[in-house]
């Protein structure tokens, strides 16, 4: 089946509504359908079935993704990744990140890596930390969006400790400079003593009118 692509952006109007705290697309509905499939996300990471289990659930996963594929939108109408009062934004893939406090600046906010972000011996994938701060840093510098959408030049991430699954840890992301269309920002993810976990710096670039 064929997705529709166009209007990859949201115009303002279906931006507006897609950002509704009052109406939040989807509704309470989508939140706890994105629940369900964070919690099978996880229990599929920690299971091993025998074989005819494996059958069963495969067949019940297929006949899900035959409903879902009846329901597809274009992108402009998607409510994944729009859903800003859900954890990671509504967006499947996000870490579960919450924000408690954001402005034109920066936020600050908590997140848990669970299960489905393992990597190995008890700590989150290497890859889910640099996910999580290209997020971070992309919603810090297209806050509001006013002067259009900047994307990811490059993102650097130093390791400090591990980032241990289960655990509750503190994010902070802000812009520290802007040169034109170029916009800096950084990010510090730490435990809930202060010790740090990881911090990374990354260049966003704003795009010209009619750039994807």
């Amino acid at each position: 089946m064929t997705i529709e692509q166009n209007r990859p952006w949201p115009d303002d109007q279906t931006l507006a509504e897609l950002v509704s705290a009052a109406h939040p697309r989807g509704g309470d509905a989508y939140a706890d359908l994105l629940a369900a499939n964070r919690s099978f996300q996880d229990a599929l990471s920690g299971s091993s079935l025998p074989d005819d289990e494996l059958a069963a659930v495969t067949a019940k996963i297929n006949d899900i993704t035959r409903t879902l594929l009846r329901f597809q939108v274009p992108e402009a109408e998607r409510v994944d990744g729009w859903r800003l009062d859900l954890p990671g934004r509504g967006h499947p893939l996000l870490p579960p990140f919450v924000i408690e406090e954001e402005n034109e600046g920066g936020m600050r906010g908590h997140v848990t890596f669970t299960r489905f972000y393992l990597g190995g011996n008890g700590a989150a994938h290497g890859g889910a930390t640099p996910l999580l701060f290209d997020d971070l840093l992309g919603k810090v510098v297209n806050f509001n969006h006013r002067d259009g959408v900047a994307r990811t030049a490059y993102l650097t991430v130093n390791y400090r400790s591990i980032a241990r699954i289960g655990e509750r840890l503190q994010f902070e992301a802000g812009v520290d400079r802007i040169d034109g269309r170029k916009i800096w920002g950084s990010a510090r993810l730490t435990t809930a003593d202060g010790t740090a976990v990881a911090d990374g710096e990354g260049l966003f670039i704003r795009l010209r009118p009619g750039q994807p």
